[in-house]
């Protein structure tokens, strides 16, 4: 079983999986999430992933309690699995209402599309395992125009999606935030939409109560200093369409 532990507090267990995927894709995380005796997955990821994925979880939790799983975005290595995935599990699935109408391109088979509920833009509150409330916050243009993000309350942990995603380093956890950035910074500066969105939303989660965030690529920040970096650096950040310029759009000779 290749799960790292995030949180655990006896009914209530947070699970990373970082090492599944291929050496030739870009890497990924996924996460199980379980309370009582129900789970959401999240972001489960591609084709070379799933079954790999469904074992592990399988030694965590039985298939038929996952109740929940959560697409942050629609882009493949989040959703190419859906079909495997509601086939293998009795789960809803959730994301954006502006990505019902892809799934199919993935291979979602219309008799399981009744299990995709799709999320409204200002979010929702999902209950899990009876007594733990989670909140699927909007964190749409980052980068996706219909983006969400997941807060559990009862671990502190923000899964983050594809913002905090750093590319090419050799550990699970971030030590050092300085020494981390050059990881992070050409991800983000070219991916999220601009610097004006990654103030909204600083502004937002930092009305959480955060211990852990954890993106769905690459290391971990754990610990209130560096969760605290990271909103305090991505809200000064410019990126996306504040980089660009007349340069960036003529014809080519």
């Amino acid at each position: 079983m290749s799960g790292t532990k995030l949180f655990d507090s006896g009914n209530h267990k947070v699970f990373l999986f970082e090492e599944l995927t291929p050496a030739s894709a870009v890497q990924a995380n996924q996460f199980l999430l379980i309370h009582n005796n129900e789970a959401m997955l999240l972001d489960p990821g591609g084709h070379k992933v799933q079954s790999k994925l469904f074992a592990d979880m399988s030694v965590l939790i039985p298939p038929k309690q996952v109740k929940y799983v959560f697409l942050s975005h629609q882009d493949p290595d989040i959703v190419a699995s859906i079909n495997y995935w509601l086939m293998t599990t009795q789960a809803q699935a959730l994301i954006s209402k502006l990505w019902i109408r892809f799934l199919p391109h993935f291979g979602l088979d219309s008799k399981l599309e009744g299990r995709v509920v799709p999320i409204e833009d200002g979010g929702r509150k999902l209950k899990l395992g009876d007594d733990c409330e989670l909140l699927i916050i909007p964190a749409h243009f980052i980068h996706s125009p219909g983006n969400f993000q997941v807060y559990d309350p009862c671990s502190k942990i923000l899964f983050s999606g594809d913002l905090g995603a750093s590319l090419g380093q050799d550990y699970v956890f971030v030590e050092d935030f300085d020494s981390h950035i050059r990881y992070m910074e050409g991800f983000h500066r070219r991916y999220m939409a601009s610097g004006k969105v990654l103030k909204l939303w600083a502004n937002m989660v930092r009305n959480l109560d955060i211990e852990i965030i954890a993106p769905q690529h690459g290391a971990v920040f754990r610990g209130r200093d560096l969760v605290n970096r990271f909103i305090d650096w991505v809200s000064q950040l410019e990126c996306g369409v504040d980089l660009l310029s007349e340069k960036d759009y003529t014809l080519p000779v």
